[in-house]
């Protein structure tokens, strides 16, 4: 991957090692990352360099996003997670309180790219990494939103919108019950659409306020897909649609920075008969995109569902995968550098696992175009004479590269799709072969 290095060639090229091995091992730990003395020197190095910083690398990944994102469709999906060390890791310098207000810790907020047609995880588009002071702060009613954590928000939809407006076909940016700010909407970047769940009983122009309003011209039934939470199996609920135009007030403390009202859409999901014991659904989405019909709300809330890709993604990124709140590195410079490798490897990871169910996106999602010829012969090279051991997926796309991957990973069940373990060690093996490969190609005079 390019764009790791800062102009500096081999940094660069120990950069894209280091991601690699993030993807390939699963970890952050260095010792296992680097596989030998020498290996974790280097991944050092890496981190300690000042030709790498980690706004340099989220760039270097936003920029393949954008390239996989022309054309299409483009859910951004936003939301905070913190990194959160226990006391007993000892040593820790330079970082703030965590959301509990005495561990170190840090927040990171990503900006994830959805296809809105397939659902598959397109890439990473944007990042911000943050502490917190331990000095005190004015009342929040007191600041503006420049200067609460809240402008992380509208710095992602405007990091989207700056990335993939002019490339993605249509671009909705998703966001959590945090990021119903009203200063989100009023700043929404030209050609860009949000879809934020209501956290506030705004206001409306009308009189009364949002959750009281029951005068909808839109209204159907639909059914609404709730994930597994710890301890709460996955269902699906039969919920009620009611959609229709609002106008939301200004919030007093805003002044005349903003807007005396905003005009939006609101899709009101509730589930009259929840099953016994369990809280019944209720949302209410906010959105600047028309909601003149019942298929248009509906399509909202599939939409809105998609907000989950990035819980998935922050899963692959801490003690369910990765593990980056473990890690030993203590530095905050290097600390940063490291989490934005490890949310570009989560986002692969994601990538890899949709590609297990069959996903036709193409192949350089994930490896630049010029090694397709190269995958090929590596993939010739694993299948056997009869069409069972051939690869039944269409060449160049993400699914074929996973086939490819996992043969070479000791994956000999077709009926089965390869389990995690399988693509990690296929992808150790595969990508040492790719690029002694290319190094060879590239290494071969050209001809007259």
């Amino acid at each position: 991957m390019r764009g790791l290095g800062s102009g500096d060639v081999r940094t660069e090229a120990r950069g894209a090692w280091l991601f690699e091995r993030i993807v390939t091992t699963g970890s952050v730990v260095l010792s296992t990352v680097g596989g030998s003395e020498a290996g974790t020197a280097a991944a050092h190095r890496y981190l300690s360099s000042p030709c790498t910083n980690w706004k340099d690398i989220l760039q270097a990944f936003a920029a393949r996003t954008a390239q996989a994102c022309a054309g299409r469709p483009i859910i951004a999906v936003q939301d905070t997670s913190e990194i959160n060390f226990t006391p007993a890791a000892a040593g820790r310098h330079g970082l703030g309180p965590a959301g509990n207000g005495r561990n170190p810790g840090f927040f990171l907020h990503p900006v994830v790219a959805v296809d809105a047609e397939d659902e598959a995880v397109l890439g990473l588009v944007d990042a911000q990494l943050w502490t917190r002071s331990t000095r005190p702060t004015a009342p929040r009613h007191r600041r503006g939103v420049e200067d609460k954590e809240s402008l992380r928000w509208i710095t992602g939809a405007t990091a989207a919108a700056t990335m993939l407006a002019d490339t993605a076909r249509s671009l909705i940016v998703v966001a959590d019950q945090e990021g119903d700010i009203y200063s989100h909407f009023a700043r929404r970047p030209a050609g860009t659409d949000l879809l934020v769940r209501a956290r506030h009983d705004r206001p409306l122009v009308e009189g009364g306020g949002l959750q009281a309003k029951t005068a909808w011209p839109v209204v159907t039934t639909g059914t609404v897909k709730v994930p597994a939470r710890p301890g709460v199996p996955s269902r699906t609920a039969k919920v009620r649609l009611q959609a229709g135009p609002v106008e939301v007030v200004r919030p007093s403390n805003l002044g005349a920075r903003e807007p005396a009202s905003l005009s939006l859409y609101c899709v009101c999901v509730q589930e009259p008969d929840p099953p016994a014991g369990v809280t019944p659904l209720c949302w209410r989405l906010l959105t600047t995109r028309a909601v003149p019909d019942a298929a248009a709300a509906q399509e909202m809330v599939r939409l809105y569902r998609l907000r989950w890709r990035i819980e998935e993604v922050f899963r692959a990124l801490k003690r369910d995968g990765l593990g980056l709140d473990e890690t030993q590195v203590r530095v905050p410079e290097k600390l940063f550098r490291l989490s934005a490798l490890a949310l570009g490897a989560a986002v692969r990871i994601m990538q890899l696992v949709d590609a297990r169910d069959g996903s036709r996106r193409p192949m350089q999602d994930v490896l630049d175009e010029a090694c397709l010829p190269v995958v090929a012969e590596l993939g010739r090279g694993c299948e056997g004479s009869t069409a069972r051991l051939r690869n039944p997926h269409p060449a160049g796309s993400l699914s074929w590269l996973l086939w490819i991957v996992a043969r070479h990973g000791g994956w000999n069940a077709p009926n089965t799709p390869p389990g995690p373990k399988v693509v990690a060690r296929g992808w150790e093996r595969f990508s040492a072969m790719l690029a002694g490969a290319l190094v060879a190609r590239d290494s071969l005079p050209s001809r007259p």
